[in-house]
């Protein structure tokens, strides 16, 4: 999720970008204002890109 979350913020313009620093692969700092776009983004991907067994 983490590189989700860079890409997104890599794809704002720089006047939108949310990132204020990457720690290391697992944490990132972002500005608070950010945090229900980020989620919603996570939750989009997550719903995309999880396998439903045809019947």
């Amino acid at each position: 999720m983490g590189q989700l979350i860079v890409n997104l913020n890599a794809s704002m313009p720089e006047s939108e970008r949310f990132i204020v620093r990457v720690l290391d692969s697992t944490h990132i700092l972002v500005l608070p204002h950010a945090e229900r776009m980020i989620k919603r983004r996570i939750e989009g991907f997550s719903k995309h890109n999880t396998f439903v067994k045809p019947q």
